[in-house]
This record gives structure tokens, C-alpha cells and sequence, in this order.
């Protein structure tokens, strides 16, 4: 047995106890107390246990965020049932093949997304349920659609005298369990299903509640069926007693702006990119005027202004935020440097699906600039090299976070780890004598060049995207040069009136900008300008296979 609480326990502590409280919330839409929550958990495993449903039966959820997501989900996980989250971003045809692959007998939907699935597809499917109000949109038969439609006579007869915060009972005894199935890509191919139990979960939820601020509520804008939504602004969060808060639609900065200032959360997850948009947008303009540049000089004055720049930034998100969490990507060295000066709370961490998310992490008084954090203390990590200090080798994992393995695909699972157990993570490394990882890359992005040197991409397009002009880089190997292509910023393109002439140049001035911060072994031969920002993933990295 573990030393730390199973996350169901938790979530049922936190259930008694903040029974009247707001728990799941859609801004602008449906919004349900603890109690309301596990009174509909209970409705749904009354009637999943009416069904015939069995412990490890699998049950798919491919819908938009929202307060009934995060209840589907929980009533699915808390009956032992094996949820499979879905990407909403996934097309429904996608969706149907993992629904099949994932073995799923149920599915949790959203009623639009329904009629452009292939019931053909999903032989194994014996319900499907519209997540927005929770009607039957299709049962294999009359029996099944009939049987789920008694679900509140089910409850009703069953807790006559009523339900109440005694009655909520969640099981623990099943650390070793599988609870999730979560596909990494929507990818027909050879899908990856990364399998991970109820002791995974629990080892990053008892993390995070020692390491991590708690609060009383949480603004949610990851995606949800991505690990790093899922755990750090829902299942954690909810584990407190915080209340939750999803934007609906896709957010445009004005409803962001709006959700901030009304739910004022005290905590802020997000990709580095949207920090970097704000930075560039927002902070650099100001900075960047002759009369500030000036006054940045000036002992005294200089702290003054850094301080309204900070106090601006956290205004910015309700002015309540102890902690700003960023993973998925580095973050750009000179927003980077900036947020150092001002004493802004940033830190960036790493994680991977494998891990359930966690892999390092540090709060935002200890971090330091560049690296990741340190290794989450469930987990043990290393570097594969003779030099981890300064020799980058693969960063390697073991612990009670880390995924069993692929679901129906023994291949990928033997591949996965190293002999003695670790996990591969395919990101390369290095570690300094604190603790401090950092990333330099993917193996799988590494460029070697002819000299033998090692060249990583990542490094590169930090310097690029700092140049004039640059929205976002991806640096290309092309028969042994270095091409760099490049989304122009057309936002400040358009602010400073650039002529045609002078747009025309912008490709070269970022060559040779670039060129003068690096090294002679990985010097870029040519800059090409891309018409449309780079295609991402749903954590905003961008998808580098699709660009030669």
C-alpha cells in the first residue's frame, strides 16, 4: 500500500465536506455543487449496474469541456468502469475508431458530434449518451434505452429517506487498477492507448496537494481529455474542494479576459505560447517606447516601473493567481528574462501522458530560468549519459506515476522502457548538480551535422522567434543546411506600416540576426516565410513531422 490517500478518498472527503459548495461550473451555463455532483454519480452507477456494466468495462467520453464532462467522467471513474477521454478536437471518425479500439461499451457525447460517427464502426457500443442533458441518443435495443431511462426512479426508490454526504462512498481498493485509457493521438495508424491506474493518479494528486497552491477556484482552458488538463485543473484541484470553472467556447481573449476577472482563480495552467502572445502584445510595446527605455536606466525609477508591468500581468488574470503553471514547450528566453526581473510567480514544468502527467516541477520561488524543475519526488528520473551534467542523453523515468504500458499494443509497450524499467521518454537532457532538468529537444528532432555536432531545433528557434517580426519558427535540416521557416507576427507587421519593400527584406535581417547568436557549427542557410501559423497539438506544441 502507498503512504499517501487513493485520489477517490480525497474526492470523497472533499464531497462531504463541501457538500452545498459550487464544484463543476460551465461559464455562462450549468453549474453544480459537490452534492449535485455525487448525487448524479450515484444516479449513474445505479443505472450503469441496472445495465449489466462490470468493474473494467470500457466507457468512452469524446465531448466538449464543461461542468457534465467533468461529471461523466467521475461517475464513470468512481464505478470502476475504465473511462477513455477523447480529444473534442479529434474528427468524429477518428473518434468512432478509437471507441472501437478502446473496446468501449458506452459513450458520452455531445449530440452534434453524434450524427457524424459511425455506428458501423463501434460494433461493441451499446449506448450512447448525450453529455448535455443527459438523454439516451441511441441504444443498441429497447431494453437498454428503457432501463437507462428509469435512472431517477432507480435513485428514487433505492434512497427514499434521501442521499446525503454519509451516503457518498467511493472505492479505494484497487491501486493496481486500470482507470484510464488515454489516446495520445487521434491517428488510425497504430494507436497508442497509454494505460493508467488508480496509483498513478493517486501519487500525482498527493503531489501536487503538497507542492503545489491550493485555492478556492480554478479557471479550466486545457483541454480536458489531455492529461495535463485532466489532472492539474480538474482531478487535483476537485480532490481540494476547489470549484471549478470551464469556458465553454473556444476562448477568444476578450471572454478569457472576462473569466478571469469574474471567477479571480489561484492558479493559472497554461502553454507557454499564450504567455508569450501577451508578452508580445501587451508588455513589449510599453517597454520598447524611447521614454521607457530611458527610464529603465534609472536606478529606482527602473523597479517602479517593473512593478506596474507585474501588477498588470496578474490583474490581467483576476489579480488573484499565486502561481502561473506553463508546460508543453520552453518558454522564450526573453520573456523569460523579463518575468525573472519583475519577480513575476512563472514557472515552467514537464510532463508527458507516460507520467500521468507529472515528471518535474518546482514552485516558482526556487525555479530557474530555462530549466523545467525538478523531478516530482513519486517519480525517479535520470539522464542516459556518461555526463548528465553537461552531455544531453535521454531522460529516463521509473515510479508510482508512470503508465503501465499501450492498451493492445505490446510492441510499443516493450519499446517503451529500458531493461532495468525506466521509461523512455524520447526527450534529451541534461540535469546540474541541484536537480534542475533541462530539456534540450527530441531525439527525434535532433539534427547532426556534418562536423558531428549535435544541433537542437528547440535552441534555435528560441533565437529566431526573439528576431523582429517572428511569430512562431520550425528549423528544418535540408540535405545538411539549416533552413528556418518562419509565420511572420502580421499584427506588428500592420502596427508599424512596414512597406512592401520592406517586408520583402524581413527574411534575411532574421537570418542574419540569428546568425550572429550562433555558433559557426549551426548557422541557418536560409529563412523561408510560411503563409499560415504551424498546425499544433492540442498542448500547443507545434506538429514539426508535418514540416521538411
Amino acid at each position: 500500500m502507498a503512504n499517501y490517500p487513493h485520489y477517490l478518498e480525497r474526492l470523497q472527503n472533499a464531497t462531504r465536506k463541501y457538500w452545498d459548495k459550487a464544484a463543476l461550473n460551465s461559464i455562462g451555463g450549468d453549474s453544480f455543487t459537490y452534492g449535485q455532483m455525487a448525487t448524479q454519480i450515484e444516479k449513474f452507477h445505479l443505472v450503469f449496474d441496472k445495465l449489466g456494466f462490470k468493474k473494467g468495462d470500457k466507457i468512452a467520453l469524446y465531448a466538449r469541456n464543461g461542468a457534465r464532462w467533468g461529471m461523466s467522467y467521475m461517475a464513470v471513474n468512481t464505478y470502476e468502469t475504465v473511462i477513455v477521454p477523447l480529444l473534442a478536437d479529434f474528427t468524429p471518425d477518428n473518434a468512432s475508431f478509437l471507441v472501437n479500439h478502446s473496446e468501449s461499451i458506452a459513450l458520452f457525447t455531445n449530440a452534434d458530434k453524434w450524427v457524424k460517427m459511425d455506428l458501423a464502426k463501434m460494433p461493441n457500443l451499446q449506448i450512447a449518451i448525450d453529455i448535455d442533458n443527459w438523454s439516451c441518443l441511441w441504444a443498441k435495443d429497447e431494453q437498454t434505452k428503457a432501463t437507462y431511462e428509469t435512472m431517477d426512479e432507480i435513485f428514487d426508490e433505492k434512497w427514499q429517506d434521501g442521499y446525503g454526504p454519509d451516503n457518498v462512498v467511493f472505492p479505494t481498493d484497487n491501486w493496481e487498477d486500470l482507470s484510464t485509457i488515454s489516446y495520445t493521438s487521434g491517428s488510425t495508424g497504430d494507436p497508442k492507448g497509454v494505460m493508467l491506474t488508480y496509483r498513478n493518479f493517486s501519487a500525482n494528486v498527493d503531489y501536487s496537494q503538497r507542492n503545489v497552491p491550493a485555492g478556492d477556484r480554478m479557471v479550466s482552458m486545457l483541454p480536458m481529455a489531455h492529461m495535463y488538463g485532466l489532472v492539474i485543473e480538474f482531478i487535483y484541484p476537485l480532490c481540494n474542494g476547489t470549484a471549478i470553472y470551464w469556458l465553454g467556447k473556444a476562448p477568444t481573449p476578450a471572454t478569457l479576459l472576462k473569466a478571469f476577472a469574474d471567477v479571480k482563480p489561484y492558479l493559472l495552467i497554461t502553454v507557454p505560447l499564450v504567455m508569450e502572445k501577451i508578452y508580445k502584445s501587451k508588455v513589449k510595446p510599453t517597454l520598447d517606447k524611447p521614454l521607457v527605455k530611458v527610464l529603465l536606466k534609472i536606478p529606482g525609477i527602473n523597479n517602479i516601473i517593473y512593478k506596474k508591468v507585474k501588477d498588470g500581468l496578474v490583474q490581467a488574470f483576476g489579480g488573484e493567481v499565486q502561481e502561473f503553471i506553463m508546460g508543453g514547450a520552453a518558454l522564450n528566453p526573453e520573456v523569460e528574462k523579463l518575468f525573472k526581473r519583475i519577480k513575476f510567480p512563472y514557472l515552467v514544468g514537464y510532463g508527458m501522458t507516460e507520467a500521468c502527467p507529472l515528471l518535474a516541477y518546482e514552485h516558482w520561488t526556487k525555479y530557474v530560468a530555462g530549466s523545467c524543475g525538478k523531478a516530482v519526488d513519486v517519480a525517479t528520473v535520470r539522464i542516459d549519459s556518461d555526463d548528465p551534467e553537461h552531455i544531453a542523453g535521454e531522460i529516463q523515468a521509473k515510479g508510482e506515476n508512470i503508465t503501465i504500458g499501450y492498451f493492445k499494443n505490446p510492441e510499443a509497450s516493450a519499446n517503451a522502457f529500458t531493461e532495468d524499467g525506466y521509461l523512455r521518454t524520447g526527450d534529451l537532457g541534461i540535469m546540474d548538480k541541484e536537480g534542475n532538468i533541462f530539456i534540450k529537444g527530441r531525439s527525434k528532432s535532433m539534427i547532426l551535422s556534418a562536423n558531428g555536432q549535435n544541433i537542437y531545433p528547440e535552441e534555435l528557434e528560441a533565437i529566431i522567434n526573439n528576431q523582429p517580426y517572428v511569430a512562431e519558427s520550425v528549423v528544418v535540416d535540408r540535405a545538411g543546411k539549416i533552413v528556418a521557416l518562419v509565420y511572420l507576427d502580421n499584427d506588428a507587421i500592420k502596427r508599424d506600416n512596414l512597406d512592401s519593400e520592406t517586408v520583402s527584406d524581413i527574411p534575411e535581417k532574421i537570418r542574419m540576426g540569428a546568425n550572429r547568436q550562433l555558433p559557426g557549427y549551426s548557422q541557418i542557410a536560409k529563412v523561408e516565410t510560411v503563409l499560415t501559423p504551424f498546425e499544433k497539438t492540442p498542448k500547443m506544441s507545434i506538429k514539426r513531422f508535418l514540416y521538411k
